[in-house]
C-alpha cells in the first residue's frame, strides 16, 4: 500500500489510516510525505520506519524486488 500526503491532508489522519491498512491484513505500506520529504515505512507489529530524504523505498515481503524511485515526487 502507497500513500502520498497532498498538501491538504493531516498528517495524523493518513498515520491513523496506514495503522488501520494493518490492523485489516495489509503487511507492508508507505506513506510518503513531500512536504516533509520522508518515507515512513509501516510493517505489522513494529513501529515506523522513517526515511529522510531517500532517493528510493525498496519492496520487501510481498512485493520484494520491487523498488520505487522517489526523485519526481521528493525531487
Amino acid at each position: 500500500m502507497i500513500e502520498v500526503r497532498s498538501p491538504e491532508d493531516r498528517l495524523r489522519t493518513l498515520q491513523e489510516k496506514m495503522e488501520s491498512y494493518l490492523a485489516n491484513g495489509v503487511q507492508l505500506a508507505w506513506l510518503i510525505d513531500p512536504q516533509e520529504r520522508t518515507v515512513a515505512i509501516y510493517r505489522p507489529q513494529l513501529a515506523p520506519e522513517v526515511l529522510r530524504n531517500p532517493q528510493s523505498v525498496a519492496g520487501e515481503g510481498p512485493v520484494a524486488g520491487f523498488v520505487l524511485s522517489l526523485d519526481r515526487i521528493l525531487g
